[in-house]
């Protein structure tokens, strides 16, 4: 097996390192990396592994921004500390999710995950488990929302964006309406058009209609400016920079 290890943290990347050449002495770890930007890198020059350890929560973002940023073709058993990200973990190559402080016996049962699933881990992995958490439905076209003792519909092409704020998630319409939704972000990003919407940050979700300007905002990052506008700076880190470009037509 060919390992990569994501943690930002030297003591919890050696204390993984250390149970998975306890648990798998055959393994062969091919990187420890520290960050988003440094995986991002690795993955680029690199082929996948058969396996990704990732943290979460990273010094320069969340490890999604990996998934979002380059191919990555292969299976992740995620470590963090929270349990907040469980469903767009499973959402992005994900086969496990281990809570911290991680002991030899969680790793040892993901990786005999992994390898009761071996027979289904091809190059083409990512594809294919994309196709089942997703599956073939076309993206929805409007949402209903809570107004009063009722519900509102609302339709996809008079939304402006969504963003979360105190866990809460938001919808915000072309006439500044804001209405309260019960689904986390990442679920209702797997359910849109991608050509339409785009995950500038962990808190916002953007129509292409409602973005007005976009201009640098230092080490490389972008910041959009929206219609209607929104209660806090919209931030496109340096990652995610290029794609965000290229969703705009740069």
């Amino acid at each position: 097996m060919r390992l990569v290890i994501v943690e930002d943290e030297a003591l919890a990347r050696e204390k993984l390192a250390s149970s998975l050449r306890t648990v798998a002495p055959g393994a062969v770890i091919l990187a420890q990396l520290a960050s988003v930007a440094e995986a991002i890198r690795w993955f680029t020059a690199n082929p996948a592994p058969d396996l990704l350890f990732s943290d979460i929560q990273l010094t320069d973002g969340l490890s999604f921004e990996l998934f979002r940023a380059v191919p990555v073709r292969c299976p992740v058993v995620f470590t963090t500390a929270f349990d907040e990200y469980l469903l767009e973990a499973f959402q992005t190559n994900g086969i496990d999710y281990l809570l911290k402080p991680i002991r030899n016996t969680q790793v040892a049962a993901a990786i005999a995950k992994y390898h009761a699933f071996a027979a289904h881990f091809t190059v083409d992995y990512a594809q294919r488990l994309h196709a089942v958490t997703h599956g073939a439905a076309a993206p929805r076209d409007r949402f209903l929302v809570r107004k009063g003792a009722g519900h509102l519909v609302i339709k996809v092409a008079d939304i402006a964006y969504f963003y979360t704020e105190d866990k809460l998630v938001f919808l915000v319409t072309n006439a500044t309406q804001r209405h309260l939704l019960d689904k986390p972000l990442a679920e209702i990003e797997s359910n849109l058009d991608p050509a339409a919407f785009f995950r500038a940050n962990r808190a916002t979700l953007v129509h292409i209609d409602s973005v007005l300007r976009c201009t640098p905002y230092g080490k490389g990052k972008l910041l959009l400016e929206l219609r209607p506008p929104t209660r806090e700076p919209v931030v496109v880190s340096q990652e995610r920079a290029a794609a965000c470009r290229q969703w705009l037509g740069a």
